[in-house]
Order: C-alpha cells, then structure tokens, then sequence
C-alpha cells in the first residue's frame, strides 16, 4: 500500500512542477505580448525592434522545450508506475491524452520554431503573435485539464489507501 501511496504522491507533486513549466512557457508569451504592445503604438518597427523580438521567441522555444522534456519525462514515468493503479480501461484513457497531448506539444514547438518574424509588417507580426498565442493558450488548457482530470482520481485512491492504512 505504502509503494501505492508513494506514486500517488510523486506524480501528484509532478503536476506541479509541469503547473511552473507551463506558467513560465506561457510568461514567454506574454513578455512577446508586451513588446508588440510597446510596438503598436509606435508607427514603424526598427531592426531592433525585430532582434528583440526573435529574442523573445528565442526565450519562448527554451522555455518550451523545458516544458516538453519535463513533460516527456512524466509521462515516462506514469506510463510504467500506474498501470497496476488504475487498470487497462483507464490506463488506456490516460495513454490517449498523453498522446494527444504529446502531438499538441510537437506542433506548438514547430510553430514556435518555424516562425520568422524578418521582414515581416505588423500587420503579419501581429498575425505571427496571435497564431503562436492560441498554440500556447490551447495547449496549457489541455495539460492543465488533464492533470486536474487525473489528480481527482489520484486524490480518491489516496484517500482510500490512507483510510486503509489508518
């Protein structure tokens, strides 16, 4: 039981770790959200304005990709410690979501990592921004709603795994 109650409580405590990657993946966004705001309100964009700018997505692919290994290395490990937990059928759920998820991630970072914003007008940076936004947006929902989704049953079967210890 005690081993049960130790993953349990391991990847509860992951999800928060990954809660931090996706907060600092998505203050990424908003330090870009911030410059083209100070942008807009001048009438042309300098080459400095461009550097920074490819900067920040610099910035932004880091901290995804922080994210993503973090990601990756959580899923490795609920993959292999909560089979005997909670079964095939829900096994089988949990599987699908890292799935999708892990396809969601892929395309985010290819988005993220094919973006060229030389040459651009504002007009298309702005356009640049948003589609790079609604990726980061998207996917922090779907991690987000999947560790909440498996924090619920990990909070029932902590529960009955302490009232059977006491």
């Amino acid at each position: 039981m005690l081993d049960a109650l130790a993953v349990i409580n391991r990847v509860i405590a992951e999800h928060h770790v990954i809660r931090k990657h996706v907060k600092l993946t998505g203050d990424a966004v908003n330090d870009i959200e911030a410059l083209f705001t100070i942008q807009r309100t001048q009438s042309g964009w300098s080459q400095s304005s461009i550097t920074a700018l490819t900067e920040k997505l610099t910035q932004l692919l880091q901290a995804f990709s922080f994210l993503e290994e973090g990601l990756k290395n959580h899923f490795s490990f609920e993959e292999k410690a909560l089979p005997p937990l909670f079964g095939d059928l829900l096994m089988k759920a949990i599987l699908h979501a890292h799935h999708l998820i892990s396809k969601q991630l892929e395309s985010t970072k290819t988005t993220i990592a094919n973006t060229k914003l030389e040459g651009l007008n504002q007009r298309e940076l702005l356009s640049k921004r948003s589609i790079i936004q609604q990726n980061i947006n998207n996917l922090s929902q779907v991690v987000e709603e999947h560790a909440h989704h498996e924090e619920i049953i990990l909070d029932i079967m902590k529960k009955a795994l302490e009232e059977n210890k006491a």
